[in-house]
């Protein structure tokens, strides 16, 4: 097996300076690192990642949590995570909650005993507190979160602009001219679904409306539950839905074309994420896009900001785009 002290024999240097070259030292000119590079290439050196963790303390693997990996949202933000980690020489672990807290918790103790040198995490919706993230890392594993967050944690929080989002696409839907608009809403306890309904709130008191608890259905995400949420909205004389998921939108054009209405002629529909059955489907569904792939990309690049001592990065928000497609389109 190739070693570190043959590296440095082959190339006259210090087997330290081939250590920390490695290791991607600033410490070591541009010129050295490549020439170690090239000669552990050269020679068949591979890494004792188990030795080099239980030295440091951790390794170079970064831990990712996300509630279900099949979400088109989620597959992107750890694309673009993992890009950037790559880039600066860290693996990644993925670990899915599906929407469990219990798993969640499983998932945080399996990365905290595979000594990853951080986790980047959106929590799962049953978790009401951020108490068990710190309880199973603790105070020395660096933690950024991203899309749903826990304010008491400190640390880097990346997040979409989900008030204004919402508010766009609300908005949009009473220039449209629709006027009783319901709301399929996400989770009560996760504060981008809190902050999406703010966000339709707000836009309908600004326009002069009232706003109807009778006609604001929570904790319908899946399809099935848009379904039967935007069943009773119609009964209740909804011409339209802003829904704070596509899925659960997708539920809601079903409901309404199952009912014999016209979309967007009798009902209008606005979903959020933009996934990727909406530009396709009859009739094309208006969506408030985000951005998964730079939300994945920041809270990597906030995760390598972290590693600096003294450093600091606090909450970056990301705006979110209505994409106005026909299925609110009343108006051309």
């Amino acid at each position: 097996m190739v070693t570190i002290s043959d590296i440095a024999k082959a190339l006259g240097v210090t087997p330290s300076t081939v250590s920390r070259a490695l290791a991607g030292s600033p410490r070591v000119k541009d010129s050295t690192r490549k020439a170690v590079s090239d000669m552990a290439a050269e020679m068949g050196y591979e890494r004792n990642e188990p030795a080099s963790s239980l030295r440091k303390g951790h390794s170079n693997v970064v831990g990712i949590i996300v509630p279900r990996i099949n979400r088109a949202f989620f597959s992107s933000a750890i694309s673009g995570a993992e890009t950037v980690l790559n880039e600066h020489g860290y693996s990644v672990i993925i670990c899915q909650s599906h929407e469990n807290h219990e798993d969640e918790v499983k998932a945080l103790k399996t990365l905290r005993s595979n000594r990853v040198a951080g986790v980047i995490l959106s929590h799962a919706s049953s978790s009401i507190t951020g108490d068990h993230i710190l309880e199973n890392l603790g105070q020395d594993t660096i933690i950024v979160q991203f899309d749903r967050v826990f304010k008491e944690i400190s640390g880097p929080k990346i997040v979409n602009d989900n008030f204004h989002g919402a508010y766009e696409g609300t908005h949009h839907l009473i220039e449209q001219g629709y006027k009783r608009i319901g709301n399929i809403a996400g989770y009560k306890g996760t504060l981008a679904y809190l902050d999406r309904l703010k966000g339709y709130m707000r836009a309908l008191t600004d326009m002069g409306r009232e706003v109807d608890d009778d006609i604001i259905f929570y904790d319908s995400i899946v399809e099935k539950k848009g379904y039967e949420a935007a069943k009773l909205a119609i009964e209740r004389g909804c011409d339209a839905i802003y829904s704070a998921g596509d899925f659960s939108a997708l539920g809601a054009v079903e409901a309404a074309k199952g009912l014999g209405l016209r979309i967007p002629e009798d009902f209008g529909i606005v979903g959020t994420a933009n996934e990727y059955f909406t530009s396709i489907m009859t009739p094309t569904m208006s969506s408030i896009a985000q951005h998964p792939y730079e939300i994945g990309r920041r809270a990597a690049q906030a995760f390598i900001t972290s590693l600096k001592p003294g450093a600091e990065v606090g909450e970056v928000v990301v705006p979110m785009e209505l994409i106005v497609r026909e299925s609110s389109l009343r108006k051309k």
